[in-house]
């Protein structure tokens, strides 16, 4: 009797623990369950926030873009003006040296020449008449129109091999 007791006993307090047990597991159980929607909530409000940020960088890019486009219009557009301006200014100035007398316009070409301005002088030489060019060389001081003669040298070598 006392081995039923005790066997009895033993069962029954297994019993409760079993009890206990799957009380704590179903416990634990709904806690994970609880953590487990938390967390879901949590990463579905970040992806939210994520996408919505990420709309707005897109639509910032778009905006630099685009205006970076502008920028490059207007820059481009403004580089044509001062081209089409340079142009205009430098064919004024070969008209007027063109009709200017050699000896005078030799001074003037010295002078610009000794103030460190011989790309100036060139770009005007080459582009007046070549007559003019002779006549205005003749006036030069000598190591002036050598400077002269020496460009106008490598500017034809340089215009051979383009062609």
């Amino acid at each position: 009797m006392i081995y039923k007791f005790l066997i009895l006993t033993i069962f029954f307090v297994i019993q409760i623990n079993a009890v206990e047990t799957s009380s704590s597991l179903t416990r634990q159980k709904m806690e994970v369950l609880e953590l487990k929607n938390e967390l879901n909530n949590f990463y579905n409000e970040k992806e939210k926030e994520y996408q919505t940020q990420k709309k707005e960088l897109e639509n910032l890019l778009a905006q630099v873009e685009k205006e970076k486009a502008e920028t490059k219009r207007l820059h481009d557009k403004n580089l044509a003006l001062l081209k089409d301006i340079r142009a205009e200014v430098q064919s004024k100035t070969v008209k007027i040296y063109d009709g200017m007398k050699a000896k005078n316009a030799a001074e003037i070409f010295d002078q610009m020449i000794n103030e460190g301005k011989i790309e100036d002088v060139f770009d005007i030489i080459i582009k007046l008449k070549e007559n003019n060019v002779t006549q205005i060389m003749k006036f030069l001081s000598v190591s002036n129109a050598a400077m002269i003669t020496e460009k106008l040298k490598n500017f034809s070598a340089n215009n051979e091999k383009k062609e």
